[in-house]
């Protein structure tokens, strides 16, 4: 028996396990669990923003058990149950069915209380051993044990807590704060909680985390550089399983084949590989079609590794060698992109660094894409954030260490089938930026070089 199966086994049997709880957190993941200490800096962080004004109370609520569906059916029909990103971010924890509750009594004092669904070994039997309340939670999350109950009794917590702040005057806190999303709309309870306090105002808790999501932390980064690294394992893996002749969804399969091998849990995103018109497509993922000699293949991959996902785009002549007219639209869509990467430094923003690719293709379209230019092909926006999402949040603030983001200009003419984008994804430094995705070809030297293997 492994080492795991032993300590699985003893939980289920409620025995003690003698294993580091931490290692509950996320067992198994290829990832690790997120470090104790920085779970309680984000949570002090929060702690922090909400406190400010007298104080406040934040309920995020974790994801849900999948269901069957249709309900005859034994498996469910929908993805592996995924951690929603706030809560993980928060804890760490892979749980499902779990609140946390965050009270700020000023800007620099709070306490976080943790709701977790009691154990059922009969349940786990069929779905595997649950981390519930108790020591092992704490000491994954660095939540005092004291302020880690049943989820059971969330609705009650919620209730007594708000009805003693209230009744302890200077006390009461002046905000309850929760996501306003259509996935994530407010409890029933936590509705009447409000009503049941009279003078709370409540607000949009998403702003907040954020901001606080942005700028990512040493282990963030950690796990969004592997990310990436694993992405451009799986685009040379595919680079070199493309020849005229194959099947878009034979690329794709080399691709994410390279990604799991290498301990990617999921994909990011859709993978999208287009070839000939398809490569005109945005966001084609069906990959179906046949490719043929003289194609241009947009490969948009990425793999997410630890809940952090990267976001790599390259584009391949499928014969091994581009086209003089695919080589100079491929180069300037090249130069564009790093005319937005000469542009990069701490205070400017992602519209900067767009104004700077536009303006870029603009001053060396020449008579490629006729009257009008190339710029009338790009269609799209030249950034965006990621981190825990493959569009993650962060708004328009300007650019500051630790933040992570994509730059990807692209040309896309479908009367000719002739598509062509390059993505990569950027870290900011204190010195200006880091390439994350450097490791993957981007000229047209580098690529054919690796076709050609």
């Amino acid at each position: 028996m492994s080492k795991l199966s032993g300590v699985l086994v003893a939980l289920a049997l409620g025995l003690e396990s003698g294993v580091p709880a931490p290692a509950l957190a996320q067992a198994g993941s290829p990832a690790g669990p997120v470090p104790v200490e920085l779970l309680q800096a984000r949570r002090q962080a929060l702690i922090a923003r909400l406190g400010v004004g007298g104080g406040g109370v934040a309920i995020i609520k974790g994801g849900e058990e999948l269901s069957n569906d249709p309900p005859d059916s034994e498996y469910p029909q929908a993805t592996a149950f995924r951690q929603d990103n706030d809560f993980f971010y928060l804890t760490g924890l892979e749980t499902h069915d779990s609140w946390l509750i965050v009270v700020a009594a000023d800007s620099a004092r709070g306490e976080p209380y943790l709701f977790l669904p009691p154990r059922n070994p009969r349940q786990e039997r069929w779905t595997g051993v649950k981390l519930g309340p108790g020591p092992e939670a704490a000491a994954a999350t660095g939540i005092p044990p004291a302020n880690i109950h049943s989820a059971d009794s969330v609705e009650v917590f919620l209730r007594q807590f708000l009805a003693g702040a209230r009744r302890g005057g200077s006390a009461t806190p002046a905000t309850l704060w929760f996501r306003r999303t259509e996935r994530d709309s407010r409890p029933e309870f936590v509705r009447d909680a409000a009503l049941g306090a009279p003078g709370l105002v409540t607000r949009d808790l998403l702003p907040v985390l954020a901001a606080l999501r942005l700028v990512k932390d040493e282990d963030e980064i950690r796990r969004l550089r592997r990310a990436v690294e694993i992405s451009v394992e799986g685009h040379l893996a595919a680079m070199k399983a493309a020849r005229p002749g194959v099947w878009e969804y034979e690329i794709e399969a080399a691709a994410e084949y390279t990604f799991r091998r290498l301990g990617a849990e999921r994909l990011g995103y859709p993978s999208i590989v287009g070839s000939g018109f398809n490569s005109t497509v945005l966001h084609y993922d069906q990959s179906r079609r046949r490719t043929e000699a003289g194609d241009l293949v947009v490969m948009d991959m990425g793999a997410e590794f630890g809940y952090y996902t990267a976001d790599v785009t390259r584009t391949i002549p499928v014969s091994g060698k581009f086209t003089a007219r695919q080589r100079a639209v491929y180069e300037l869509v090249l130069g564009a992109q790093q005319a937005a990467l000469d542009a990069i430094r701490p205070g400017a923003t992602l519209r900067d660094l767009e104004a700077a690719a536009r303006r870029y293709m603009a001053e060396h379209s020449g008579d490629l894409c006729g009257t009008g230019g190339c710029v009338r092909y790009f269609i799209h926006g030249l950034s965006h954030w990621i981190g825990m999402d493959v569009h993650d949040v962060g708004g328009g603030a300007p650019l500051a260490p630790g933040m992570v983001f994509t730059v990807e200009p692209g040309i896309y003419i479908p009367e000719e089938g002739l598509g062509v984008r390059i993505e990569d994804d950027v870290l900011i430094t204190a010195g200006g930026y880091e390439l994350l995705s450097k490791g993957a070809p981007r000229t047209v030297a580098e690529i054919e070089k690796v076709m050609r293997r």
